[in-house]
């Protein structure tokens, strides 16, 4: 079996297992799916939660896709070829508790061919981050420490060099560089070199993503029944408009998306339910806003 077929299987199981794993979270919502096809080759299959007793909103969806790669495609993805393969799952969970944090993670393969079908280039990515909305540091050491166990059983070096990365990536560089959130690990165009072959990518991602229920879940349930007052709410959106803000500007998979004729919905899942725009907001000196604010300016150590 081709790599592009183990990983194609690989994503619609973890998909199921992750699913599953958040609405015993929740204890309420279900995910609906939407299967769907996409006009120029492939589709994918789109399940979402909402309005749960703890997910405000969320999805975890899987696309298969293929077909010509554009131009305009191919410059931004800095790539040459001119056809494509691509899969990957993709999830981001709003929470409606502002004490639980949002999060994101992706897992994708990508294949590039020429003229004559044969394949040019192919390269793994993926990683997952933490957003916070009230810094709760037991929560992100933990998250980190999945994250960080889950390198060393691959490559020692992986851990520092793909958290700068995934710091240096999930920034609103509009902002003066301030961090959508905590961070995690990113990682991509890890394609077959002199020491890791492409199984080996394969598996360091299969791996990742099989960890991300412990590195989350727990989390979910020590704050999701923590009381909070409409003030934290309020901040809530306030940050969940830098999310927005990096997601349409800046992140690599919604361009590609939109780029490449994918399913608007899918691409567009990612937007958190209710947000704030309010001009300049800064929040009172002092408290824990400002202080996840501080944080959120220059990346930290974790463990």
């Amino acid at each position: 079996m081709s790599i592009k077929d183990q990983f194609t299987r690989h994503i619609h199981s973890l998909q199921n297992k992750i699913c599953l794993g958040l609405e015993e979270v929740d204890g309420k919502a279900k995910f609906r799916s939407d299967v769907w096809e996409r006009p120029g080759g492939g589709g994918g299959d789109s399940r979402v939660i909402s309005g749960g007793d703890v997910f405000e909103k969320g999805g975890v969806n899987v696309s298969v896709v293929h077909g010509d790669l554009t131009q305009q495609a191919a410059q931004q993805l800095k790539v040459e070829g001119t056809s494509f393969f691509a899969c990957g799952l993709s999830l981001v969970i709003h929470p409606f508790n502002p004490f639980v944090p949002t999060v994101h993670a992706n897992w994708r393969y990508f294949e590039l061919y020429n003229e004559s079908g044969a394949t040019v280039d192919a390269w793994f990515g993926g990683g997952t981050d933490l957003t916070p909305y009230y810094l709760v540091e037991e929560d992100v050491v933990h998250f980190h420490s999945m994250q960080k166990k889950c390198c060393e059983d691959f490559d020692t070096n992986f851990y520092p060099t793909f958290k700068k990365q995934c710091d240096n990536y999930f920034s609103n560089h509009h902002r003066g560089e301030e961090r959508r959130g905590v961070g995690g690990i990113f990682f991509d165009h890890c394609r077959a070199n002199e020491k890791h072959d492409l199984i080996f990518w394969k598996n360091f991602m299969e791996a990742n993503g099989l960890i991300f229920l412990d590195g989350y879940s727990p989390i979910v349930n020590k704050r999701k029944h923590a009381p909070f007052s409409d003030y934290h709410k309020y901040w809530q959106e306030i940050r969940r408009g830098r999310y927005v803000e990096f997601n349409l500007l800046h992140d690599r998979g919604t361009l590609f998306g939109i780029k490449t004729n994918g399913r608007t919905e899918s691409i567009l899942m990612s937007l958190p339910p209710t947000v704030r725009f309010d001009y300049d907001y800064q929040p009172a000196t002092g408290s824990e806003e400002e202080k996840l604010l501080q944080i959120l300016k220059e990346p930290i150590q974790w463990v």
